[in-house]
């Protein structure tokens, strides 16, 4: 990991009212999410699914590691899958430790600035290019923290999203 991917020190807890599945002992996910950026500095944020936990909630886009694979692999092969795009470099950001209901997750956040193809959402969710604050709602709880790491790298010191849900 590059001395520029920080990690944060204890998972955030999303819906702390809820049960969680699998108990306390449960092994951690590994996802990598993409933070595609314009020259302009607008990002991408895209809706989740129907079908999916947390449905029609905005996050940025990525996916799970298959076995043997390097973040970089997984956000190539996920933005590909989901977005019809083939991305250019990768720079590794930042993690975040995740613990929702249905799983602990943990995000590995990685700046792209280049892509070629047009956006094509092959799984039916939404997209909106944006700049702080979102206007898109609800946000995932794990895009909170991005937004907040957005906002600190652009001297932005307002409320970076609303919650509407």
């Amino acid at each position: 990991m590059s001395q520029a991917c920080a990690a944060s020190a204890a998972a955030l807890v999303a819906d702390a009212n809820q049960a969680r599945s699998g108990g306390a002992d449960r092994s951690a996910v590994d996802v990598a999410v993409g933070v595609l950026i314009r020259a302009n500095g607008d990002f991408l944020l895209t809706s989740r699914p129907v079908g999916k936990v947390y449905a029609g909630f905005w996050e940025f886009p990525g996916g799970k590691l298959e076995v043997g694979e390097t973040v970089e692999q997984a956000l190539q092969r996920e933005l590909h899958e989901e977005l019809g795009i083939d991305i250019g470099p990768v720079e590794r950001w930042r993690e975040e430790l995740v613990d929702y209901p249905h799983a602990l997750v943990r995000l590995h956040f990685c700046k792209v600035r280049e892509w070629r193809k047009e956006l094509v959402m092959r799984e039916a969710q939404s997209y909106a290019w944006q700049h702080l604050p979102v206007s898109v709602t609800p946000v995932l709880p794990g895009t909170v923290p991005v937004l907040h790491w957005l906002a600190k790298e652009r001297n932005f010191n307002n409320a970076t999203h609303f919650d509407r849900y």
